[in-house]
């Protein structure tokens, strides 16, 4: 057996055990014959679910073999040794007991649930625990025989072979809302003494190293340290173990959700500017620096092609996109008069901007034009005039060449209560849309809310009917009080081909396509305008953050999506 792997000093004779209690599995590194095995068998831990893996002397050996989906548990291991045992006359609280596979199962899973632990599946408690060398106690009321507190105790000898006298305990929790004191100890007691009937010579546990109470109690009781390791697997169960101390609380939702994802993969993360919301990126000997999801990997010119709306227009329409008439203004009335009898309807935007901001939509009159112009000319000096695509503001996000996500961008819209003001239930569902975004999202009280209220037969001191939806902003920006809804299973495949084309034109990594459809579902489209900076965060819970770190670190990636990308089999769990 691999000295590397084993702290325990009897061999084992049994390979590659492990113990199922329900919520994952307990597995003995002193089982296995070399580190790769050992490895495979924590990459085989089911969903939902959180394996350990113990009794591990030295674990960067082990960590080689996985190092972006294992991490060492910052928990230390404490042994209670039959012989340094000291019983108690006491008389405990509560009455401890095994667990009943009925009402106690959906009782000890409320306590899990409350303490933040994995809950234990209810089928599991249908075996034998006896058979399979488990114990679980369950501390209850002597008053109304509530279940206040719970233990799980697995048998070494049961694992490993009859030459092994330990036992281990895992899961205690009490209530948080129990009345008595002393549960925790009268179930420690209670699970030490069970086993001590047994024949087995000394019970291991775990405890997270700045637990200090649970610390305390443990060492009252007679137990101590010893040097062992328990190495787990990286999922969102244990995130808060392997991500490290929080950085970026002050980021913006379109950061921060870049920045969990690679902390979540042992990313280091280095705050820039916390307000523009960059930061840098390191992993190995690469270093990337973004700005939400705008990273170097995106070049100068596809950035210059995005911010110019009037050039990215003409690359993608190069490309078989297809794309509205568009002019430049040209300062005269003339040319606006000409435009509109040729397209009916027109849209102003400034040549450069983002966030929707100096943009008019579904004008008719040269006045309306105009006025909108001078609004657009605050943001770009440079003004287009563009044919009005009556439909569905649909946002494709791209990375890396393939759809990641898709959602229908809704504009502002407020309903009438029979008693509030038009102007009243804009602020009102503004600050709504604030406080769900984050700030993010507000309805400008601006000229174009006001001729978008006028448009529709109303003025802002109205009072709407209730039940009475009215829109207040053509454009779906999410800054401009748009919603978002995700539509990603049901985007035609001539959008999506579309907005990869539209990509690739621009020679973008990252970038989100907007696009005016009939429907998401069907393949009409015209190209509105491409966004190099996509916020990520809007599209949850599609993988955007995911997908777009695998582009950054592609090695970070976890190796079941590596295999399946590569066309390889996933690993087969062995009997």
């Amino acid at each position: 057996m691999s000295q590397d792997l084993a702290v325990m000093p009897q061999p084992a004779v049994k390979r590659n055990a492990a113990a199922d209690c329900g919520w994952g599995r307990i597995i003995f590194g002193n089982s296995f014959d070399n580190a790769q095995d050992f490895a495979e068998a924590l990459r085989e831990e089911e969903k939902d679910c959180r394996d350990i893996g113990i009794y591990v002397i030295n674990p960067h050996v082990l960590l080689a073999n996985a190092p972006q989906e294992l991490f060492l548990d910052p928990s230390h291991t404490f042994r209670l040794n039959r012989s340094d045992y000291e019983a108690s006359d006491e008389r405990p609280s509560v009455t401890v007991r095994d667990i009943n596979p009925g009402q106690d199962v959906e009782s000890a899973n409320r306590i899990f649930a409350a303490r933040n632990m994995v809950v234990i599946r209810p089928e599991f408690f249908e075996s034998d625990l006896e058979a399979a060398g488990l114990i679980v106690l369950v501390a209850t009321d002597p008053q109304d025989g509530e279940v206040v507190g719970v233990v799980m105790g697995v048998d070494h000898g049961h694992y490993l072979g009859s030459d092994d006298k330990g036992c281990s305990l895992w899961c205690l929790a009490v209530d948080p809302q129990a009345r008595q004191s002393g549960i925790g100890t009268a179930l420690t007691r209670a699970l030490a003494e069970r086993f001590w009937e047994r024949g087995a010579e000394y019970l291991d546990l775990t405890v997270l190293h700045d637990n200090t109470q649970a610390i305390g109690l443990y060492e009252k009781l007679g137990f101590k340290q010893i040097q062992s390791f328990t190495v787990k697997r990286k999922n969102t169960i244990n995130e808060k173990l392997f991500t490290g101390p929080e950085v970026g609380a002050n980021l913006n939702v379109y950061a921060l959700i870049i920045i969990n994802e690679a902390r979540r993969r042992g990313i280091h993360v280095e705050i820039i500017d916390e307000e523009s919301g960059i930061f840098r990126l390191s992993l190995g000997g690469r270093t990337v620096v973004c700005r939400e999801s705008l990273s170097e990997l995106t070049s100068a010119v596809a950035m210059s092609i995005c911010d110019n709306k009037e050039i990215s227009r003409r690359v993608v329409a190069e490309a078989g996109v297809r794309v509205p008439d568009q002019v430049q203004w040209d300062g005269s009335r003339e040319q606006i008069a000409q435009f509109l009898a040729r397209n009916e309807a027109a849209v102003v935007k400034p040549a450069h901007g983002e966030q929707g901001r100096g943009i008019s939509v579904d004008l008719r009159t040269v006045e309306d034009v105009e006025n909108a112009i001078a609004s657009a000319q605050r943001m770009s000096s440079t003004v287009l005039l563009e044919e009005y695509f009556e439909g569905q503001d649909l946002r494709l996000v791209v990375i890396n060449f393939k759809l990641v996500a898709a959602a229908v961008r809704k504009p502002a819209a407020v309903t009438g209560d029979g008693t509030s003001s038009i102007a009243r239930l804009i602020e009102s569902q503004s600050r709504r849309r604030m406080a769900a975004t984050g700030g993010e999202s507000r309805i400008p009280m601006d000229a174009e809310t006001v001729r978008i209220v006028r448009l529709a037969g109303f003025s802002m001191d109205d009072v709407l009917p209730e039940g009475q939806e009215l829109q207040v902003r053509k454009t779906a920006n999410l800054h401009t009080g748009g919603t978002i809804h995700d539509v990603t299973d049901r985007v035609h495949p001539e959008l999506v081909e579309a907005a990869v084309a539209s990509a690739r034109s621009i020679d973008i990594p990252v970038v989100g396509i907007d696009f005016m459809v009939k429907s998401p579902s069907a393949p009409d489209y015209v190209f509105i305008e491409a966004n190099e900076r996509p916020g990520l965060a809007n599209h949850e819970p599609q993988p955007t953050a995911q997908r777009f770190v695998d582009l950054l670190f592609p090695l970070s990636m976890p190796t079941e999506v590596r295999n399946m990308r590569s066309g390889l089999k996933p690993l087969e769990k062995k009997p």
